[in-house]
């Protein structure tokens, strides 16, 4: 099978495959697809840590890395003062005592991470790496290696971002939410939309893939469009060509196969999950982010709540909460059990296996293969 997509990417299956992880990046880019490595969280020296490992893994075969860029953050007005610090002085009180009394609550005792007033190096890291500088950063590390795609996960990629990549003869690809998303990506000069709707994990719009991605097909032509949303079998990427696209964008599925590094009690979560177990909700990034609904998003959007702050500032003040939280639960804690989370989409509810990603990739190709050898025979 091959799409206008697979020959811009030099790929076998145009499957792209997001994570945090880079096992699965190495294994979905080996068995033909196209791994793409979420970078934003890590550092420059981080992330060169990772593509090294990347390199040596795949065998020259291509994938990419995405950036979190968003076109409007919380304090940008401080302008050379966008720092951790800095930031810190934005967050109120009262949102401070909210998170202290909710780890109280749960029994989430004090592991010596930066609580109250403090910003660790780690959320500092976070405030940095959201930052279109910051963002640039990780790019230019990325363009040292053989990578074949870039990605902005939130917004219109800043304009030294793609000028970096085109430079190097990168592609550069943004995910869209709405029509004139995608319409503003065209215009900054991207070569490749993501059209991600509703039932997606993470950060996404109001709108269902089914509508949307024909939707942005028309009004980006003749650019290739992703779709994403929803998929983790071949019949859900057989709709996606079906409705206009030339590859897929996947996300959740990959949460639950062996190689991932999903929290193991998150992990046991999305296996026992329904599709309408997730939330949109701003409790962890400060805008809407699709997760697993849990006692931390009923929390944050109950009634007894200050409201999540928007970002750069609730992931500043969460921080070291979240990571408090993850290792009160792997040790067994049960108000964490009940806290912790993360995010993923509504094809959740079909996740219940855990499958090396590979397997997952290879078992996608033939339920399309089936799938399409079938609608093509009910036209004879």
């Amino acid at each position: 099978m091959r799409t206008g997509i697979c020959d811009q990417l030099g790929i076998e299956y145009p499957v792209l495959a997001f994570s945090h992880c880079r096992d699965v990046v190495a294994a979905v880019t080996r068995g033909g697809g196209f791994g793409v490595l979420g970078a934003t969280s890590l550092t420059p020296e981080q992330l060169e840590i990772e593509l090294r490992w990347i390199d040596d893994a795949v065998g020259g075969k291509p994938y990419g890395v995405d950036v979190l860029v968003p076109e409007k953050l919380a304090g940008m007005e401080k302008g050379d003062r966008f720092s951790a610090a800095a930031l810190g002085e934005l967050i109120p009180e009262e949102h401070r005592r909210f998170l202290d009394s909710l780890l109280a609550r749960y029994g989430i005792g004090d592991s010596g991470d930066a609580g109250g007033d403090g910003v660790d190096d780690h959320a500092a890291g976070i405030a940095a790496g959201l930052s279109g500088e910051g963002a640039v950063r990780l790019i230019e590390v990325a363009l040292t290696h053989p990578i074949r795609l870039v990605a902005n996960a939130l917004g219109a990629p800043p304009d030294e971002m793609i000028k970096a990549a085109h430079a190097a003869d990168v592609p550069v690809a943004a995910l869209a939410g709405k029509r004139e998303h995608a319409e503003r990506h065209v215009a900054a000069g991207v070569d490749i939309v993501v059209a991600q709707g509703y039932e997606a994990g993470g950060h996404t719009g109001e709108i269902a893939t089914m509508v949307l991605v024909p939707e942005i097909v028309d009004a980006v032509a003749p650019l290739p469009v992703l779709a994403a949303g929803g998929i983790a079998r071949g019949r859900q990427m057989a709709a996606a060509l079906a409705l206009g696209a030339q590859g897929v964008w996947t996300g959740s599925v990959w949460l639950t196969t062996a190689e991932a590094e999903t929290h193991p009690v998150v992990k046991e979560k999305f296996l026992a999950a329904r599709s309408s177990d997730t939330a949109r909700s701003r409790s962890i990034t400060g805008k809407p982010a699709r997760q697993l609904k849990s006692a931390w998003t009923e929390a944050w959007d109950g009634p007894d709540s200050p409201g999540p702050l928007p970002m750069p500032l609730q992931p500043l003040l969460v921080d070291y909460a979240v990571r408090r939280i993850r290792r009160a639960a792997t040790a067994g804690v049960p108000g964490a059990v009940q806290l912790v989370n993360y995010f993923v989409g509504q094809v959740v509810g079909s996740l219940d296996t855990v499958r090396p990603a590979r397997q997952v990739l290879a078992e996608m190709i033939m339920e399309y293969v089936d799938v399409v050898s079938g609608m093509a025979g009910g036209l004879e």
